[in-house]
């Protein structure tokens, strides 16, 4: 008797068990409650609408592409080993592939052939460059939110703000009143609104200057950038980010994923001020970092 109870018990707890991995599991891929529950409400900031402040951060591989790839050594195995390796990673992006024009499609795999290049020319005064994430210039949008460093959130109902430990970059969301763009910029001008409890930003006025990811995915001058951010979870959002660019690509695509709240005690954003680490390769080609004389 006493053996046949034990096992009604692991099977009872075994069945908790895989309903609560398959709940988290389509609460973090944005999927619907089951039928009968109760839609998860977030709560409340002063101003009515959900509360996002604190730390997120993506757990995905779309830094490196943000179609499915698999592993692959890095630049320099013969010295680094697995150090630079590439991890494999499921696409982010719907239907997974992107709509690029012919043209733009030759570009792509242009800039994934010299996606290490950082050297300078002919000319002194210009450089050859490949991912700009390699010299440590902006990342972009929405490529900030999916790199392998955590961003904060901070909301009040006029702005929301979002500092990344990447860089230390800043954006800031006009939520009321909407503000115009001084001039394009890299991370763009944001100005947001809600959708019941999803966050809506429109991403505009931004220069050619950022990459998607290593891959090479790239954009124009011409981007458009509708992201939507939306609670799921007390521990999760659902994001989501429509891409518009005609010069590049035949029509919109979108690409989403799940942010993880950061819940570990004192969690706080780490300084990650990469310029140092980039500037003997930026200015050693042109003597700049030539070694002394002891």
């Amino acid at each position: 008797m006493r053996i046949r109870l034990r096992g009604v018990v692991i099977m009872v707890a075994a069945v908790a068990a895989v309903t609560v991995c398959v709940t988290a599991v389509s609460m973090s891929a944005g999927q619907a409650p089951a039928a009968g529950a109760q839609p998860y409400r977030a709560p409340r900031a002063t101003d009515g609408h959900p509360d996002l402040n604190g730390i997120w951060q993506a757990f995905v591989t779309a830094d490196w592409d943000v179609q499915a790839h698999p592993s692959n050594p890095g630049p320099h195995p013969e010295t680094m080993g697995v150090y630079g390796a590439q991890p494999g990673g499921m696409s982010i992006v719907e239907g997974g592939e992107l709509p690029y024009r012919p043209e733009a499609l030759a570009k792509k795999k242009a800039n994934f052939d010299k996606r290490m290049i950082s050297s300078v020319t002919n000319d002194p005064t210009r450089f050859d460059t490949g991912d700009p994430e390699i010299e440590c210039f902006r990342s972009g949008v929405p490529r900030s939110n999916y790199m392998p460093f955590p961003f904060q959130i901070f909301q009040n109902a006029s702005q929301i703000q979002i500092v990344y430990e990447y860089k230390g970059q800043i954006r800031t969301i006009y939520m009321n009143p909407h503000l115009e763009a001084a001039n394009e910029s890299w991370m763009g001008w944001a100005n947001g609104r809600w959708d019941g409890d999803t966050l809506v930003v429109e991403n505009t006025d931004f220069n050619d200057k950022t990459w998607f990811d290593r891959a090479g995915n790239y954009h124009s001058d011409a981007l458009k950038v509708t992201e939507r951010y939306t609670p799921i979870s007390p521990y999760h959002l659902q994001y989501e980010a429509t891409i518009d660019d005609p010069k590049v690509f035949t029509r919109p695509w979108k690409m989403s994923f799940p942010l993880y709240r950061r819940i570990e005690p004192n969690i706080q954003l780490i300084e990650f001020n990469c310029v140092p680490f980039v500037e003997e390769l930026v200015y050693g080609p042109l003597g700049l970092y030539k070694k002394q004389p002891k």
